[in-house]
C-alpha cells in the first residue's frame, strides 16, 4: 500500500450518475463499493463531497438578489445531505463511519475536531467530513485541502468523470494531451484548472500531493492507493 491515509474530494455532480439533479442510488452503492476496496488494505479515509447536484453556493447565473454568504451556506447544507447519503451507502456494505460537520448539526453528525477525526480515522472508521470549512467564499476543494493538512493526509485523491489531466479539456478538444506526472508550477504556467486557486496553493505549500483519476471506472480507487499509474500525479 502506497498511502496510508487519502483524503478523497468528490463532487456533487458525481453522485448525479445519469441524472439531471440528486443522488443516482446505483453511482452511490458504486462509490461506496470503491471505497470498501480500498478500506480492506487498512487504507484510512477521509471523504469530502461537494454539493453542486443540489444546490451550488458560487454561481454565476444566480439572481442579482440572491445574497452570496446565504447562497454559500445553503451550498454548505447540501454536502451534508450527500455526505449523509454516502454515509449510510458505506454503512451497508459493513463499514463504520463517522461524518463530521463543519457547521454544528447535532441531531445528525459530530461537530469537527480534529483529534476526534484522527482518532477515527486510526480506529479505522471513515471519515466524511460535511458543510466545507463553515465559512462563506469557499469552495469544497477549499475544504478538501484544508482538512487533509489537518489530519495529516499522504495525498488528495480527487475522483472525476475523466482519466487525468489534460492539456485542455478532453471532451472539447481532441487533440488534448493527458499528463501522467505534472509540477505544481507546471500547473500555474500552464493555467490548468484542477482545483480552485486557494485549494491549490494550500496544498502546494503545504506539500501534499494531488492525483486527479477516473473514479467511475471500477477499480481505480483501488489502484491508486496501491500506487499503480492511474490519473494524473500533481506533484512538486
Amino acid at each position: 500500500m502506497k498511502y496510508r491515509r487519502i483524503l478523497l474530494k468528490l463532487s456533487g455532480e458525481a453522485l448525479m450518475g445519469e441524472k439531471q439533479f440528486g443522488i443516482d442510488p446505483f453511482r452511490l452503492h458504486q462509490y461506496a463499493g470503491e471505497i470498501k476496496l480500498v478500506a480492506e488494505q487498512k487504507s484510512q479515509i477521509a471523504v469530502v463531497i461537494g454539493g453542486g447536484n443540489i444546490f451550488r453556493g458560487i454561481r454565476s447565473n444566480q439572481p442579482d438578489d440572491f445574497e452570496r454568504v446565504q447562497s454559500d451556506y445553503m451550498g454548505m447544507l447540501a454536502t451534508v445531505i450527500n455526505s449523509m447519503a454516502l454515509q449510510m451507502a458505506l454503512e451497508k456494505v459493513g463499514l463504520q463511519t463517522r461524518l463530521l460537520s463543519a457547521i454544528k448539526m447535532e441531531q445528525i453528525c459530530e461537530p469537527f475536531i480534529r483529534r476526534r477525526a484522527v482518532r477515527h480515522l486510526e480506529k479505522g472508521r471513515i471519515v466524511i467530513f460535511g458543510a466545507g470549512t463553515g465559512n462563506p467564499y469557499f469552495t469544497t476543494d477549499t475544504a478538501a485541502s484544508l482538512r487533509a493538512i489537518e489530519i495529516e493526509a499522504d495525498v488528495i485523491l480527487k475522483g472525476t468523470r475523466v482519466d487525468g489531466i489534460y492539456s485542455a479539456d478532453p471532451e472539447k478538444d481532441k487533440n488534448a494531451t493527458r499528463f501522467e506526472k505534472i509540477s505544481f508550477d507546471e500547473v500555474y504556467k500552464r493555467g490548468l484548472q484542477i482545483m480552485d486557486l486557494t485549494a491549490f496553493t494550500l496544498c502546494n505549500e503545504n506539500k501534499i500531493p494531488i492525483i486527479v483519476f477516473d473514479m467511475n471506472k471500477p477499480g481505480n480507487l483501488k489502484k491508486v492507493v496501491l500506487g499503480e499509474k492511474v490519473g494524473t500525479l500533481v506533484e512538486f
